[in-house]
């Protein structure tokens, strides 16, 4: 099925070696090559990058990997199509705006039933025809009040919506999925299909590095840290990655 991968830091990194092992899961030859997506936070807002197209060998991807955008919380996303045509409105991560700033959301795993749960009254909407983008648009549905008090919401309380949304949509079936509020990202690990081909639990691993000053050691172990040419030292970098 997809991957997910999501890469947080205390100050801009770029995740070129992250993108290089990204896009190779993407190649010909291997199951996700229904397309790909990578997203940097900016502040309240996105450098959203995707195509409907294997991520092995896409310019784009490659485009950006040379620019090596720094940023401190990147979302991305290879697929392969289960649900909706293989199509750039289908292909995550996906956007949307609420409170002022950008939301972004990933998905992996498969939602069934999920058509029920929608109605006339919703804020927001799909654009494409997944299952995943559905339930990031009933997310944001049910995180819209605390967005629109005028203020940023106590972490709690974002937390604990989250919570519960994950609760539900584990009913329907594997809900591995990374949440992004440009300003905390909520991963959340539910179960994949294993290589004896059982569905169970992990969905998502994670790493935490502290990384070092040493610039050299940086280099080895893949890991670019600065911004605008900027460098720091002794920062934790979380990295999570789901595989199903």
């Amino acid at each position: 099925m997809c991957e997910l991968f999501c890469l947080s830091s205390r100050v801009p990194t770029r995740a070129t070696f992250s993108l290089q092992t990204f896009a190779s899961h993407g190649a010909p030859g291997r199951a996700a090559i229904d397309g790909w997506g990578v997203a940097f936070h900016d502040g309240c807002d996105v450098r959203l990058y995707k195509e409907p197209e294997p991520a092995g060998d896409s310019a784009w991807l490659a485009l950006v990997e040379r620019r090596g955008v720094a940023s401190p919380l990147i979302l991305s996303h290879i697929r392969r199509a289960i649900r909706g045509a293989i199509t750039l409105a289908n292909t995550q991560p996906f956007v949307r705006e609420l409170g002022g700033r950008m939301h972004v959301f990933a998905h992996n795993g498969r939602l069934d039933g999920i058509e029920a749960r929608s109605g006339a009254d919703q804020c927001f909407r799909p654009v494409g025809t997944t299952d995943s983008e559905l339930a990031f648009c009933l997310l944001l549905d049910y995180l819209a009040p605390l967005w629109h008090a005028g203020s940023i919401p106590e972490i709690g309380d974002r937390l604990d919506r989250v919570t519960r949304f994950a609760a539900d949509m584990r009913e329907m079936g594997p809900a591995n999925f990374l949440y992004a509020d440009s300003e905390v990202v909520f991963a959340h690990g539910d179960r994949r299909t294993q290589t004896d081909g059982s569905v169970t639990p992990p969905g998502l691993g994670s790493l935490c590095r502290k990384c070092a000053v040493d610039a050299d050691a940086l280099t080895r172990a893949g890991v670019t840290i600065g911004g605008r040419g900027r460098r720091a030292g002794n920062r934790p970098v979380r990295q999570r990655a789901a595989d199903q």
